[in-house]
């Protein structure tokens, strides 16, 4: 279908913002012009507590923000995990996200300031993302969680993140994985990056910026846990709810993606957002992750 007007204002005011290519901007720069474009989302929606927390990481204190909702706990926990490229974004970036999360599922979500390259390159965010996820789970209980419900979700590179903690971490027995428009593989050659390569805000040429600031060498993409789609053996994950856009360059990775978890005998929905845009899903997108989340920490198919 045509692009939706949503995605179409969305665009815009991206646009508007600055967006545009990264190459000739700095690093400070792009994460400048990162920070204006996710707080064109205004602020996000009251809740009942926030705490920004330190928590043990494997580069040192990792910085993570626990947030609840007005509910009678112990409540389950998502631990969430912002896009931006592995380069890009921070609790900032997500914080709307997780507020209408935490209140429409209703759970604690526990969002993830893992550590960004080029700084700090491949696996360095990975390992953050399994060592944020395995403290969730042990000390969920002190933050009014319930450690027997935890699922894990992002978006982006975040939702690669989350997709390769499920490789990681298989003994945590997580209820749910969301993968919102995931980065699945390295390669690049979908038939999606040949039509979006242009003109629908994630580029060709941004996807391409962001893999050579994130990987110490290209050869690296090939490992699963940059490259989740590569992973030899899928059985036994979490049940997964895959989101796609129809004009993102991504699209094609990620349903392939979900097909593989599918044939791995992985309880699967998937959802195309017709119209719609990388990161962008429109005013659906949210009630249906929430709903996906309630049917999981309920112990209901997907």
């Amino acid at each position: 279908m045509p692009l939706d007007p949503l995605a179409e204002t969305y665009l815009e005011t991206r646009r508007l913002a600055g967006d545009g290519p990264y190459d000739h901007l700095t690093l400070a720069e792009a994460r400048a012009l990162a920070k204006r474009i996710s707080a064109l989302v205004g602020p996000g929606e009251p809740v009942a507590a926030v705490e920004d927390r330190r928590i043990p990481g494997p580069g040192g204190d990792l910085p993570v923000r626990i947030y609840t909702p007005a509910a009678p706990g112990p409540l389950p926990v998502l631990v969430y995990f912002h896009g931006g490229g592995w380069v890009l974004g921070d609790l900032d970036s997500s914080d709307a996200t997780c507020r209408a999360l935490a209140n429409r599922v209703p759970c604690l979500v526990v969002s993830v300031d893992y550590r960004l390259a080029p700084e700090h390159k491949f696996p360095a965010p990975v390992e953050d993302a399994v060592a944020a996820t395995r403290w969730a789970a042990a000390n969920a209980a002190a933050f009014n969680g319930d450690p027997a419900r935890l699922a894990v979700g992002g978006l982006s590179a975040g939702a690669t993140l989350a997709a390769v903690v499920t490789l990681a971490a298989r003994d945590l027995n997580l209820r749910a994985q969301i993968l919102t428009a995931p980065v699945a593989d390295h390669a690049m050659n979908t038939a999606s990056y040949a039509a979006n390569a242009d003109g629908y805000g994630l580029t060709r040429v941004k996807m391409e910026w962001f893999w050579r600031h994130y990987l110490a060498s290209p050869a690296d993409g090939q490992h699963p846990h940059a490259s989740p789609l590569r992973a030899p053996d899928l059985r036994g994950l979490p049940p997964a709810f895959v989101l796609t856009a129809e004009y993102d360059p991504l699209r094609d990775e990620g349903e392939a993606y979900a097909q593989r978890l599918r044939a791995a005998g992985v309880s699967v929905a998937h959802r195309r957002f017709a119209g719609m845009v990388h990161s962008f899903m429109g005013p659906e997108a949210l009630p249906a992750i929430a709903q996906h989340l309630r049917a999981a920490f309920a112990g209901q198919p997907g």
